[in-house]
């Protein structure tokens, strides 16, 4: 048999195993190991899968994830991040929909501390849905409103999934940092213009909070102080090459945890916790990434991806209009599928048609990340939906994927605007050393 037809059997099976509810990590290994056997010989498939095990496990580079993660946990069990909502709900509490929008900005202040969707999402979840109901407003906004809020996570660094493409692609993880960092605080800022309007045609949505004095205010900064600190120290360290990415992940995971120590709020058993939650995410990821490691080199030898860029680049259409056609594949398959699994997937197949015909590559992961965030709010998967849900089990789920979709509009506007200006993400990267 063709070895393309079979690698198009294997897609096939795995598309087909993924709807089945198997965990997508297992299910690419499997199939890999599986495909590859076939084609090469059972001894050397065996090989692949303890080999690719063996250097995923240990790649000094993916280190980086635990630690991110850890930090995150640490800012979540010492209250790093209910002080963070505190503080920018003093500050835009009294607007239209001020609550709504202060989740927004308390997500993209935690996104900037976390690297993960769905921890954004859990921690907005329990610390502001509560408020937003004591204030009556409307469930749908509410909880749309923390779980396309929690999509900022993967966008604003440090991201896992930068990271992830940053190792499958071998761009610098610095730079595709450095390029998330505009586009976040744009799709942020459209996120709120989103609220604001909804709520300026139905003010009933959204009752205003109560104003604030000058006093308050100044207070409260300290609560927006400490992410601004860890941030700055992670990003600027990056930024100016005074340490790598592995380095800046521990030295952010460091200071989070002086700053818990130093207030006092960090009790043994939330360490304890915070250490078993950084474990369980991190081994769910580096999971799924052996997986699509095993099922990529079954990829490769059945030289599918080669073959689609080919046959993409060669095709009569502007480059713009092949971006388009993969931008749409990726929204449906955001659809199906969770944000990491779709990238793991998709990378090895899309990367090398985006740099064939002329992308630049760390743009292309800008793209990538921020059209795939759609996939965490969308039915059926909508990751974030189910997160919120699991937290506010009295909201239906179809409440909350209403309350998501004016949020999913936000995203195809700065995935517009993104594809026309690419030096929204460009431009920090080329400042860097």
């Amino acid at each position: 048999m063709n070895v393309t037809i079979i690698g198009i059997i294997g897609i096939i099976l795995l598309i087909v195993l993924l709807f089945s509810k198997m965990p997508v990590g297992f299910v690419m290994a499997l199939l890999g190991v599986t495909g590859f056997s076939y084609v090469v010989s059972s001894g050397a498939g065996l090989s692949l899968l303890a080999r690719d095990v063996f250097d995923t496990f240990s790649s000094y580079s993916l280190t980086v994830i635990p630690l991110f993660i850890f930090m995150g946990q640490i800012a979540f069990h010492s209250g790093i991040s209910r002080r963070l909502y505190d503080s920018v709900y003093v500050f835009m509490g009294h607007y239209k929909g001020g609550l709504a929008i202060a989740t927004i900005g308390a997500c993209a202040g935690f996104s900037a501390i976390s690297g993960s969707t769905n921890a954004t999402a859990a921690t907005m979840a329990m610390i502001t849905l509560p408020e937003m109901k004591r204030y009556k407003y409307d469930l749908g906004l509410a909880t749309g409103t923390v779980a396309a809020g929690g999509s900022l996570g993967i966008l604003i660094p440090p991201s896992v999934i930068f990271i992830i493409y940053g190792v499958m692609t071998e761009q610098s993880i610095g730079k595709l940092f450095a390029a998330g960092i505009l586009p976040g605080i744009l799709l942020a800022l459209l996120f709120m213009l989103t609220i604001y309007v909804r709520v300026w045609l139905n003010p009933a949505i959204a009752p205003r909070g109560p104003k604030t004095t000058f006093r308050e205010r100044t207070q409260s900064f300290a609560g927006i102080l400490e992410a601004l600190i860890i941030f700055g120290l992670v990003m600027g360290g990056l930024f100016f090459g005074i340490f790598t990415p592995t380095e800046a992940a521990a030295v952010g995971a460091f200071l989070t945890l002086t700053l818990a120590l130093i207030r006092q709020q960090l009790t043994w058993r939330h360490f304890v916790q915070s250490l078993m939650d950084t474990t369980k995410i991190s081994c769910m990821i580096m999971v799924i990434v052996t997986g699509a490691v095993i099922f990529g080199h079954f990829m490769a030898i059945t030289r599918i991806p080669f073959d689609l860029a080919g046959w993409v680049s060669e095709l009569p259409l502007p480059n713009y209009a092949i971006m388009g056609v993969i931008v749409l594949v990726y929204l449906i398959g955001g659809c199906f599928m969770d944000a990491l699994a779709m990238i793991m997937l998709t990378i090895p197949i899309f990367y090398p048609v985006a740099t064939s015909i002329g992308f630049d590559p760390i743009w292309f992961g800008v793209v990538v990340v921020l059209v795939t965030e759609m996939g965490v709010i969308t039915p059926p998967v909508g990751v974030n939906v189910y997160v919120v849900h699991g937290i506010a089990k009295d909201i239906p789920l179809e409440t909350i994927f209403k309350g998501v979709a004016p949020f999913i509009l936000a995203l195809l506007f700065c995935t517009g605007i993104l594809l026309a200006f690419p030096q929204i993400a460009l431009y920090l990267p080329g400042l860097m050393k």
